[in-house]
């Protein structure tokens, strides 16, 4: 049997050498416990930025890793010569660019930032979509059936149907109660994911995109949440609640400490191989930090990043938080089971 994969990166590693240095990358922690952490340190790749079963899920009472495996197969691997070419700065091909924009794509929706809003997102309306969609289907199979026409048939997603339980509770009167459950958590968000990396991207128009080169004595820093979608009206005036289809939006990905892929949806792009004026860099650097989750990565310490996110510093934050991912697994893995009895 395969070795199932527990040490689940969701900043992979071959995007992350790109800022460090034999091995190891500048680290600016944004929770810390103590006054007294230094404000950078210095990481191994293969202990930052990873959480034990991630990715793990529970299928048929066993877990897998298949959508670790998805991830390595279809989005890192083909990216890492795209990355390598861009970084030095070689010719690159239809299918290099194809490979990058996927991996921004898969970079985007892995993150414990984008897990943390999903779950908020879904506990604010998973339960009325559910009871809407419910009321509209069986209204449907009630028109069908009064006009004798043919019921369609069951689709066969099985990921669907492992996350979704549909049962039907008989009533005294005789008729029916149509019974729809779901469970807010890692299998939900799963599916999700491989929702977006399959059949959303699939539909999204293409795109132009270019790299931005960093002026001469600037470097990108890169973060946990690396990939930026922005709605920017000015310096002043700007979210981070941008999408992959909204007119005008911008997505901005660092690649290296002197690489950083962008485009505008439907608007004016720069010219691939543009270095910004200096204001312009500065603000672009300023939002990468300011997107951060957890961590601020660069490839030496710098001494205004601490100006730019200060430090939240609070030790039982940082111990709960620590104590919720020591649970993670065990806790998503029992809800999992129960839901598939």
């Amino acid at each position: 049997m395969q070795q199932l994969s527990k040490a689940n990166h969701y900043v992979p590693k071959l995007y992350l050498k790109q800022w460090a240095h034999e091995g190891r990358i500048s680290t600016y922690r944004l929770l810390v416990p103590d006054e007294r952490v230094p404000l950078w340190v210095p990481q191994s790749l293969k202990g930052i930025a990873f959480h034990q079963h991630l990715y793990t899920y529970v299928e048929g009472q066993e877990e897998t890793d298949a959508f670790e495996r998805w991830l390595d197969s279809e989005f890192e691997n083909p990216a890492e010569e795209a990355i390598r070419r861009v970084v030095q700065e070689e010719r690159m091909a239809p299918e290099h660019w194809r490979s990058l924009v996927r991996f921004a794509a898969a970079l985007d929706v892995r993150t414990p930032a984008r897990l943390r809003a999903f779950i908020r997102q879904q506990n604010a309306g998973l339960l009325e979509l559910m009871n809407s969609t419910m009321q509209r289907s069986v209204q449907t199979l009630e028109d069908l059936v009064r006009c004798n026409k043919p019921l369609p048939s069951s689709p066969e997603d099985s990921d669907a149907k492992s996350i979704f339980k549909i049962s039907i509770e008989p009533q005294p009167d005789g008729s029916g109660r149509v019974r729809a459950e779901a469970v807010i958590g890692r299998r939900l968000w799963i599916w999700q994911m491989t929702h977006l990396l399959t059949k959303t991207l699939g539909f999204l128009p293409a795109q132009r995109w270019t790299v931005l080169h960093a002026p001469a004595g600037m470097s990108w820093p890169t973060s946990d949440n690396p990939l930026i979608r922005l709605n920017f009206q000015d310096s002043k005036n700007y979210d981070f609640a941008g999408g992959w289809g909204v007119h005008k939006g911008e997505i901005l990905l660092p690649l290296s400490p002197k690489h950083l892929l962008h485009t505008c949806i439907g608007g004016k792009q720069w010219l691939r191989g543009t270095t910004p004026d200096v204001r312009t860099a500065q603000l672009i650097r300023k939002l990468i930090i300011e997107h951060a989750d957890r961590y601020v990565f660069a490839t030496e310490p710098a001494d205004d990043i601490h100006l730019i996110r200060p430090r939240h510093v609070c030790s039982a934050t940082y111990k709960s938080e620590l104590l919720a991912w020591q649970r993670w697994h065990q806790e998503q893995s029992q809800a999992e089971r129960e839901f598939q009895r």
